[in-house]
């Protein structure tokens, strides 16, 4: 029985994603068929731009089941673009296009054909028009889940957020016991359901060494939250300090460090990682990621990005 195939949506067209998967087809093999979801006349003009020659095997949406997938051509389900491409900066123009490739995406994974989604980075900006914070929000609408979390995942260690991509100044207002649970929760089972293990699991705190003058966030709400979860049986302790947790010694005695906000944890994991992670949507009923980087479309033709992420995430999706 043939694995079934790795989904990739493209996504925004002004951006390094296609550069990042052709590096990778050179890179490495995979024993999952990839179909990319994506405009044949954008990709032509990124292979003729970057230099690179595949074959492209297009394929209709209900065939995907009866057909032979060719691993030395681009397996490539057409998602027509309506203007003539060309590269240049991000606009509200690709916006139907992406929404497009999204909904034949899940369509496929409904169907059953496939269980595994990875989609290439788009612009919050300009696709998601402030209806949702990110496409972790944008997918777990779109597939009605409600309990979802944001985990950056690195195999020595990862993150996640508790909030997602929040203005500084509105985090305090959406940490709540709840949320802190849940998110462990989730975090919890995905690495018992996927890896065999309870993980052990860093809170951190929201203020300044977990200490603020009302101590109303760290007192109130994060430390019962770990209580709970502690009586519940997770492998969780804190809060801890934001400005230590990520100090080697400290790290190391964790598999996942839950913060309250985005840079508290992406910041510091970025930086010790740089590329080699991989953005999980924890809580689908199927496993999406996307490389953890943005669209970079200063970067769009350069040949100079870093596949490492893209990389990890259809090898993640290869092995599970």
């Amino acid at each position: 029985m043939r694995n079934k195939p790795i989904i990739l949506v493209a996504g925004e067209p002004n951006s390094i994603f296609l550069e990042i998967f052709f590096k990778t087809l050179k890179k490495k093999k995979f024993r999952s068929p990839l179909i990319l979801i994506c405009s044949l006349s954008v990709l032509k003009l990124h292979m003729k731009k970057l230099n690179f020659k595949k074959k492209i095997n297009i394929i209709n949406i209900s065939d995907i089941n009866n057909i032979i997938l060719n691993s030395q051509s681009i397996n490539l389900i057409n998602v027509p673009y309506i203007q003539k491409p060309k590269l240049g900066k991000i606009t509200s123009k690709s916006n139907n296009y992406i929404k497009k490739s999204f909904e034949i995406a899940l369509k496929i994974i409904k169907s059953g054909s496939s269980s595994k989604l990875i989609n290439g980075p788009i612009s919050k900006k300009t696709f998601l028009k402030n209806k949702f914070l990110g496409v972790t929000e944008y997918i777990s609408k779109k597939t009605s889940t409600k309990k979802k979390a944001m985990l950056i995942y690195n195999k020595k260690l990862s993150v996640c957020p508790v909030t997602t991509h929040l203005p500084i100044n509105e985090v305090a207002k959406k940490i709540n016991k709840k949320i802190i649970f849940e998110k462990a929760m989730l975090i919890s089972n995905f690495y018992k359901n996927h890896f065999g293990y309870k993980p052990k699991i860093a809170i951190t705190g929201l203020n300044p060494h977990c200490e603020s003058f009302s101590k109303k966030e760290d007192e109130k709400i994060i430390k019962p939250a770990i209580n709970q979860l502690l009586k519940s049986g997770y492998r969780v302790s804190g809060p801890y300090a934001a400005d230590t947790i990520f100090l080697n010694n400290n790290r190391k005695k964790f598999n996942v460090i839950i913060g309250m906000y985005h840079d508290q944890v992406l910041g510091p994991l970025k930086s010790i990682y740089e590329f080699d992670a991989i953005n999980i949507t924890v809580g689908l009923p199927f496993i999406r990621i996307s490389p953890d980087h943005g669209p970079n479309e200063n970067m769009i033709g350069k040949n100079k990005s870093n596949p490492l992420s893209l990389i990890k995430a259809i090898t993640f999706l290869d092995k599970n």
